[in-house]
């Protein structure tokens, strides 16, 4: 079990590919707050991969947004040298996300791996979201390793959760592995478990060359990077290659492997995850789930790709500059280079110009694709109230889609139906009442409940996804104190009695403040924007009156005042019927300014607005 000094060593020595036998591929699954990145930084660490002065924590996050708020968004994968009784061996781990909004990347990692460690904190036990990778992990037929992490906190409680995991695993609790990120105690164990648990990957070697491609990144000098795992046959530098989707063919200008540095290598054999760089800047000739084969003996069939994410929150995005759209374009297209689950098409709105109708796979993907946008290509944004797809009938029996609620029709409809999911719940047992008060609140159903032990309870149920995606799981860990912990699965359709509630300035309908909502919360909605805008809208020279309605029924109203010139300010006594007379030859002036006026609403009265109906998601 000693490390080998140095990656770039191990590359030059062996700048072939390696024999398929001394290679373990591995990811880390766990809840967000779990250690998955102090663990991946002691590893780096252990295996000399990473220079000690270049060492800094969460090594492998390497977004500022990841590091600000703590958590992983990106896979990154890595190749560490390990030996185990004299023999050299090559992990390939993979660091994912723990937040249900990112499964989609936990999942492609999944496919390009043969095994996967089962993390979860010795102080909290296992949390919904680990279940659902658990769950992810055993579908691909995954070697999975359970281990306990932060074994040095006081209010750790190995023995306890060990039992947990070895329930659901399936295992003896003893043969769960303790350890801690943070001091770098079982690492060196956890390390020999891989190499002795993980199987070796298979392939044919010598077969025609496939390679799945798993992620890309864009590198403005470099152009598109492709990172691949290769299933089948070997890929060599300087050859050209095939995309099996799009059959357009590049050359290899170069391929290696992350250590965690890009390394250039003499090739990649069966079984190896690395790098692909053909100098290609056109981002859409590289997608995620597509097939790589060599263009002088190219495979016979394309290797199976992953299903499409579907995404489950809809937003518009618009440039607060409208000359910012084409960049906005860009980015968006660079962005889902990067970000494969990120689905968007054009839209316009008459209060916001030109834009994108965005997908996202949940309310802090919404955040974090807006903050990069903004960070990483220097653009001003406004999104939308985000909601979900529903789907309606008409009274001539035909259904449409709505994605946006100024798509949804007028007139009379038939049926709406709505997204609803499961939901899985794990708390203290302490907290049923309050869990369940909140999730009726939601027109939410109980399906089942177990406990997993004494103390902590999994509560099951089906609420419509449009209550759960906006603000459900900040009530969720008001109510309890911030123990429990949310996974949801898209379960299918139900009918609700929906309607769209319009945002009405001076009788005109204002697209971008409609609202899709159920029938018991228009009325609140209504109040709640109607009185937000009177305090966001600056006074005209005449009477503004902002409504709320249901189709042409009013249901709530608030009124603008206007600016009154003092007209009276020049006349000193006198006749009372001057007066009158300036008073109304004012009253008329303001009669006609209603009929011909149009109200300004500034761009920063949508801004504020739509933020603050979004709310604030933090991380789960």
């Amino acid at each position: 079990m000693t490390p080998i000094p140095s990656a770039a060593n191990l590359a030059r020595i062996q700048p072939a590919a390696t024999d398929p036998d001394l290679l373990r591929n591995f990811c880390i699954i766990a809840h967000i707050d779990h250690g998955k990145s102090t663990l991946a930084d002691r590893m780096l660490q252990l295996t000399g991969v990473v220079d000690p002065r270049a060492m800094r924590a969460q090594y492998l996050d390497r977004m500022d947004i990841e590091r600000e708020r703590g958590i992983t968004i990106k896979s990154q994968a890595v190749r560490m040298p390990w030996e185990l009784d004299g023999t050299p061996y090559a992990l390939n781990m993979i660091d994912t996300p723990g937040h249900v909004d990112f499964t989609y990347e936990v999942s492609r990692s999944l496919a390009a791996c043969e095994g996967a460690i089962l993390l979860v904190d010795a102080a909290q036990g296992i949390e919904a979201q680990t279940l659902a990778n658990l769950y992810l992990a055993m579908e691909n037929d995954l070697a999975i390793i359970p281990v306990l992490n932060k074994i040095d906190l006081p209010a750790a409680q190995p023995e306890k959760y060990a039992e947990e995991i070895a329930g659901l695993v399936g295992v003896d609790p003893e043969s769960v592995l303790k350890v801690s990120g943070k001091t770098g105690v079982g690492v060196e164990a956890l390390l020999d478990r891989i190499v002795e648990t993980v199987p070796a990957p298979v392939g044919e070697s010598d077969g025609p060359a496939r390679a799945m491609i798993f992620d890309s990144v864009y590198d403005t000098y470099r152009g598109v990077v492709t990172y691949v795992r290769v299933v089948d046959g070997k890929l060599n530098p300087r050859e050209r290659i095939q995309m099996m989707s799009t059959k357009a063919t590049h050359e290899l200008l170069e391929i290696g492997v992350s250590s965690p540095e890009g390394i250039p290598t003499m090739g990649l054999g069966a079984g190896e995850v690395g790098y692909l760089i053909t100098g290609v800047k056109d981002v859409r000739q590289s997608k995620v789930g597509d097939t790589v084969t060599s263009s002088s003996n190219p495979a016979p069939e394309a290797l199976g790709g992953y299903s499409d994410p579907k995404p489950m929150v809809f937003s518009g995005l618009y440039p607060i500059d409208g000359s910012d759209y084409p960049i906005l374009r860009d980015a968006l297209d660079k962005l889902k280079l990067n970000d494969a689950a990120l689905v968007y098409e054009p839209e316009t709105s008459v209060a916001l110009g030109f834009g994108y109708r965005v997908g996202y796979l949940g309310l802090l993907h919404l955040e974090i694709v807006r903050e990069r946008l903004e960070r990483e290509f220097n653009l001003d944004l406004i999104s939308t109230a985000p909601n979900v797809i529903y789907d309606v009938q008409l009274e001539d029996k035909n259904w449409i889609e709505v994605t946006n609620p100024s798509e949804f029709p007028g007139g009379r409809v038939l049926d709406v139906q709505e997204p609803v999911a499961k939901a899985t719940i794990l708390a203290p047992s302490e907290y049923i009442g309050s869990i369940m008060e909140l999730c009726q609140e939601r027109r939410g159903e109980l399906q089942g409940m177990d406990y997993l032990s004494a103390d902590r309870v999994e509560m099951r149920y089906m609420l419509p996804l449009a209550e759960i995606v906006f603000d459900f799981f900040d009530a969720l860990k008001s109510r309890t104190r911030g123990y429990a912990s949310l996974d949801y699965d898209v379960q299918g359709s139900q009918s609700a009695d929906l309607v769209k509630v319009d945002i009405l300035l001076q009788g005109e309908r204002v697209d971008a403040f409609s609202a899709i909502v159920h029938k018991d919360a228009a009325y609140s909605y209504g109040v709640k924007m109607c009185s937000k805008l009177k305090e966001l809208i600056p006074r005209q020279q005449f009477e503004v009156p902002i409504q709320a309605a249901i189709g042409m029924r009013v249901i709530a109203r608030e009124t603008i005042r206007a600016i009154r010139k003092d007209v009276l300010a020049k006349c000193y006594g006198g006749d009372i019927s001057r007066k009158r007379k300036l008073l109304e030859k004012q009253k008329e002036g303001k009669k006609r300014m209603k009929t011909i006026g149009s109200v300004e609403v500034p761009k920063e009265a949508f801004i504020s607005a739509l933020t603050s109906e979004q709310g604030d998601s933090r991380k789960k």
